[in-house]
Order: structure tokens, then sequence, then C-alpha cells
């Protein structure tokens, strides 16, 4: 179902769009998020996410930021997602508010409406998320610290956790999974990779051919998929951190789960990779992190290389500042960080 034809089928259902402010005005308004005296000045799109709709609002006292899950990915309606995933990332906020380690570092929850599907979340700023590390820039060694401390936190705070209420976010987890592990292995999945990169199309055929390397990657799908016992924000990467004055803050956690550590972490070193990222930050943000005593440093390696193939083949592409020779590289490194797992791998300089 298109877009168009959904929101027609449900009249009663709110839908988010900075194209009609005034209706956003009064909805906000009918919700009693605004105050006495406050009126809605302006609406428009906050950030380039893929899964949802993302508006910041501006009134005659303040911002806020208006997000709405869909029953499709945002940036590409033709896939189906979870619109329960809004529900998911209100139980993590709502799980991790009396932890001022890891709320600190997140916007606050203002507003909820489960019918809709939409949250209200404090404005952080207009400033840029971390995105711009795959075009040249560098994560500082304050910041690799500061996101290292949160995910020690975040894994090791909720470890006894009873009220997991729905993070086990099994319909989230499966979705990313085909994107993560099956559908960038298969040959015939839609997607254009030479208008991405000329060359890469014949360079990721060969890649798909490997029976060891896609074996391997489908049978680490069911370790993400398995349950486990460290609440993981589920989406690690710098598209998931703000710029703030007060150092990087995390949002989007609305894939997050109870699930294995090595996950978290895998994500973030793989960006690290993809963002050709001085090979000292990883092991400065390996030092700092504090792990379970459960955590398989094998299997984060792993789980870090398939993130490179995806993110090089697959449909979540990145602003990468770089050619096809290059990104040829990045896949052999993930082959050998899936086949055979080795500290030493980031220690491979790119041109």
């Amino acid at each position: 179902m298109q877009p168009d034809e959904w929101r027609r089928s449900h009249p009663d259902i709110f839908f988010l769009t900075a194209a009609e402010p005034g209706r956003l005005g009064r909805f906000l308004a009918r919700t009693r998020l605004l105050d006495a005296g406050e009126e809605l000045v302006r609406a428009e799109k906050a950030g380039d996410g893929n899964m949802n709709c993302t508006v910041r609002v501006t009134t005659n006292h303040r911002t806020v930021i208006v997000k709405q899950a869909r029953p499709w990915v945002e940036k590409y309606p033709q896939f189906e997602a979870p619109w329960d995933r809004a529900i998911r990332e209100i139980e993590f906020y709502e799980l991790v508010r009396s932890n001022q380690k890891i709320a600190g570092t997140m916007p606050a929850l203002l507003h909820s409406d489960g019918k809709s599907r939409l949250i209200v979340l404090e404005d952080l700023g207009v400033g840029s998320d971390y995105t711009g590390i795959y075009r040249g820039d560098a994560f500082s060694k304050n910041e690799i610290n500061a996101l290292a401390d949160y995910l020690s936190e975040l894994h090791g705070s909720f470890e006894n956790e009873t009220n997991r209420r729905g993070l086990a976010n099994h319909e989230m987890r499966e979705l990313n999974a085909q994107h993560i592990f099956f559908i960038p292995l298969q040959t015939d999945n839609g997607l254009d990779l030479d208008e991405i990169s000329p060359g890469l199309r014949s360079a990721a055929e060969q890649f798909r051919a490997d029976a060891d390397y896609v074996n391997q990657v489908h049978a680490l799908a069911g370790i993400y998929l398995s349950e486990g016992e460290h609440l993981l924000h589920g989406d690690f990467f710098p598209g998931s951190f703000l710029k703030t004055g007060s150092g990087p803050r995390i949002i989007d956690p609305e894939f997050a789960y109870f699930g294995r550590s090595e996950f978290d972490p895998a994500v973030f070193i793989a960006h690290l990779l993809l963002g050709r990222q001085d090979p000292e930050l990883i092991d400065l943000f390996l030092r700092r992190y504090q792990p379970p005593s459960s955590h398989d440093v094998k299997l984060m390696l792993q789980l870090a290389g398939v993130e490179v193939m995806r993110r090089l083949i697959g449909y979540a592409q990145l602003p990468l500042g770089y050619g096809c020779e290059q990104r040829k590289q990045l896949l052999q490194i993930s082959r050998q960080m899936v086949l055979q797992p080795d500290r030493n791998l980031w220690a491979l300089r790119l041109p």
C-alpha cells in the first residue's frame, strides 16, 4: 500500500508531515503538548533518517522534535516495516529514564501517542550527526571515550531487568536481519550497485559467489536473532549520534533489544573502518569499552565484518567519499573478519 493510500484508509490516525503546519499545530494543542499561549511558528524536516518521518517544530517558545513511525521504511516506502517500532522506542526511553548516565546522553521523551505511533522529543539543536566521518571528518578521542562509556553503561545496567516489555523487538530484528545478513548477498535484490559506484556490481557478484563467506554470514544471523541478557541500542552508528557542545548525544533507539552485547560495538567498529578512521581510535574504543564477562571478541569482529559488507552492497548506503577500489578493499577486509577474525585487521589502511 502506498503512503497516500494508507493515509486515506486510516483517517483516525494522525499523519505527520511538515507540509501541513496548521494541522500539526492543532494536533499538538489538542494533545496538550503546547502550553497556554504557545503557538506553532514553523515545521520543517529534521535530519535524513531512513526509517521514520521526523519533523522539527518551532513554536514561539521553543523547538521540539516530532517523530512518527509508519508501516513502511520512510526512505524506501516499498519496504514494509513494523509499525510498533515507535512503541519499542518509547519503552526504551522509559526503561533508561532512571539511569542518568544513559538518559543524560539522549533526548528527553516529552510526549508519546501510541495510537499514532508518534513521539515528541527534546530538541538537542540543529547540529549535525557524525556522518561526515565518511567524507574526511574524524572522531576526537573525547568523543570515542564518551561513546564507549555510553555502551558500557547500557550493556551493564539492565542485565537483571525483569520488566523488559516488548524489547525483545522481534519484528524489527527480523527486518534488520534481512537487510544485514541476507538481502545484500542476493544477486537479484533490485539494487543497482554500478549506479552507486561503477564496477561495484562485478565486485559484489564475485563476493556473493564465495560460499564459505555467505554461509557464515547466514549463520551469524541466527546469533543476532537469539535472545540475550543485555540491553542494546541496536543501531549504534554515526547517523545515530548528534554533535552538541556537551559531546555526542545518542538518538533513534527503535532497534533496541535485549540480546548479545557484541552487536553494538561491532556496528561501531565497522563504521570506524568505513569512515577510514585512525586505527588508534578503534584501539582506544576497545580499551575504554567495558564489556560484560560473556562478551566474545571474535564474534564481535565477525559481526563488524558483516556490517561493513552490508553498508557497501546493501540498501543502507552511506555517503562514502571514495570509489570502487577502496570499497573492494573493504569487502576483502569484511571477508577476513568474518572467516578469520583477527584484531590486527583494522591496522590495514585504505589509500
